[in-house]
């Protein structure tokens, strides 16, 4: 697709022990892209939102050895902290400003986290989407094994069948056109759950939103999470406190 451009948003709030991973699977992500699709420029926003520990090191050192972000794909915000929605929304500002000489309808959006290593092939997933005719790409994950106990991720995997989480919605795995974004109003200045309120009014207005459980980002297994009722949440009460 002549013209297509995608465009990665990370918030960030100190995640100083994980964004390393992160930004290092982002780059073999950006490196994939590059022999699916040279043609398609790729550019990285971290947000770090109101980081107090480690973080910003951690990323510029980054930035100035791998020869990945070198070049200028990487690019960093701060602000405040605001919350994940916020930081979203900022980082997807950024972006848009960066990418205005490209049609919104040929501009991808594509968002995980700081504490996720995404595929090798994640962004050719994306702009497969995006080539594909998809308004928003609802991605899967599963919780880093190194972070479980072997009891807990025992019970994760047999809840857990081929498809068991299709359709679940996850701001580690998440695509949308820049069209799309726009008409939706964009991420809600929230705290939390800003990536299923923006799919459900997607799906609430009929658009495109596919869901496939290929290629699942890998996010992490902590009980403490950033958010009171995010993904660790989810997995310490749903498996963690499992009898």
């Amino acid at each position: 697709m002549s013209g297509a451009r995608i465009d990665v948003v990370v918030p960030v709030h100190d995640e100083e022990a994980s964004v390393g991973g992160s930004l290092e699977a982002l780059s073999a992500a950006v490196e994939a892209l590059g022999w699916a699709h040279p043609a398609v420029p790729v550019g990285v926003t971290f947000v770090l939102d109101g980081c107090t520990d480690g973080t910003a090191d951690v990323v510029e050192s980054v930035r100035h050895t791998d020869v990945t972000w070198s070049g200028g794909a990487l690019h960093v915000r701060t602000s405040a902290h605001v919350g994940v929605g916020r930081a979203r929304a900022i980082g997807a500002a950024h972006a848009r400003g960066r990418a205005a000489d490209t049609v919104p309808t040929r501009h991808w959006l594509a968002h995980t986290e700081a504490d996720s290593r995404v595929h090798r092939e994640w962004l050719v997933q994306q702009v497969d989407a995006l080539l594909a005719g998809a308004h928003l790409l609802v991605g899967a994950v599963v919780p880093d094994p190194d972070d479980l106990a072997p009891a807990v991720l025992d019970r994760w995997r047999r809840a857990h069948p081929p498809g068991a989480t299709l359709g679940h919605v996850h701001g580690a795995n998440l695509g949308v056109r820049a069209d799309a974004y726009t008409a939706l109003g964009g991420f809600d200045p929230v705290r939390e759950h800003e990536d299923v309120r923006l799919v459900e009014r997607a799906r609430a207005l009929g658009l495109d939103v596919r869901a496939t459980t290929e290629l699942p980002v890998v996010t992490s297994g902590r009980f403490a999470g950033r958010t009171p009722g995010g993904y660790a949440e989810h997995l310490r009460r749903t498996y963690g406190d499992a009898g």
